[in-house]
């Protein structure tokens, strides 16, 4: 009997913007400091795009074109292109159609997906679904976030975590074992905004009102989003390792959701991982929401081997949760 068609990451590209905000430079504006900052989150830095020309879409691009370079594949092959983000260029367009003008992949459709930190999880499970299908061939699945452009630089209890940055995927058939074996998702329903934007859609359309109250910034309730993210992190991660008869030992690499570190290390420990295992560069880019695990995939890409059994892992806001299962 043939192995089952699978989705396989073939190519992987980022960007990062050039500019790196430090916990230094934030002392200078929120009362705040480094052993702070460093103590509660593990960040040290984070990128900012400044540009005001360049957006998500630009990111997401830039990310693309690099992801379509390593697997030796043309724009023009694509068949989908799937955007996680929650701060697009525009309400509408969706930043994907953006992309695909950008990056010339003219055959290809394309949307955005919204589910916050866990968007890339959601999206990359949704492009393996059509692989797997057999009708599409070659999916690129992009995270990128301009969070810059939704903190308030006033607020000490957001402005030190998050940053700017894309990431990328190539996703085309395999039939040799490799790919996504296995995926689960949760969704809470997060109804009383404890990690919002309250302001810009339909509920509260920008006024002066909205403008004036800081509706536009990204706000959350740090200690019960915490709470939550530790707790659900940590049990899909172990939910898709036991559904998959999988042990600690059996697991390459965790790659997790850079939110927190602490965060991180208990999902590892409730995996039964040592750190070592676990992809962690959070102190370099903050949290840059749906970029963050293709950010890691990219930075250890030249230490994945074939047949590694990695699992993906990731909270956002809504409240959501994914964990994915992949032989590299």
């Amino acid at each position: 009997m043939s192995n089952p068609v699978r989705a396989r990451i073939t190519g992987v590209g980022h960007f990062l913007p050039e500019e790196r905000v430090t916990n230094a430079d934030l002392e200078k504006l929120v009362d705040t400091n480094d052993e702070w900052i460093t103590t509660r989150t593990g960040i040290k830095e984070r990128r900012i795009l400044r540009d005001p020309e360049k957006a998500t879409s630009y990111m997401a691009s830039e990310a693309a074109k690099e992801a379509l370079a390593h697997a030796g594949v043309d724009a023009s092959e694509v068949d989908a292109i799937l955007v996680a983000t929650v701060t697009p260029d525009y309400l509408f367009p969706a930043t994907a159609a953006l992309v695909q003008k950008n990056i010339g992949a003219g055959k290809a459709f394309g949307f955005d997906i919204s589910a916050a930190c866990s968007g890339f999880l959601y999206a990359l499970s949704t492009g393996a679904m059509m692989i797997e299908s057999g009708r599409l061939r070659k999916v690129l699945v992009i995270g990128a976030d301009k969070m810059s452009s939704i903190l308030d630089y006033t607020d000490r209890a957001t402005c030190i975590i998050f940053g700017d940055g894309a990431g990328a995927v190539l996703l085309e058939p395999s039939t040799d074992g490799r790919g996504m074996v296995d995926f689960l998702q949760v969704t809470e329903g997060d109804d009383q905004q404890l990690l919002c934007q309250i302001a810009g859609g339909s509920r509260n359309p920008a006024t002066h009102e909205t403008v004036d109250n800081k509706w536009h910034y990204i706000r959350q309730d740090g200690k019960t989003v915490f709470k939550k993210a530790t707790e659900a992190m940590a049990d899909i991660s172990a939910a898709i390792m036991e559904r998959n008869g999988l042990t600690g030992d059996d697991v390459a690499w965790l790659v997790p959701h850079q939110a927190n570190l602490r965060i991180i290390a208990a999902t590892a420990n409730r995996m039964g991982l040592s750190m070592d295992k676990v992809m962690v560069n959070i102190e370099k880019y903050g949290n840059t929401t749906a970029a963050t695990i293709p950010l890691c995939l990219y930075d250890w890409r030249n230490k994945l081997q074939a047949g590694d059994n990695i699992v993906l892992s990731a909270f956002g806001g809504g409240f959501t949760a994914g964990a994915i299962y992949i032989k590299w």
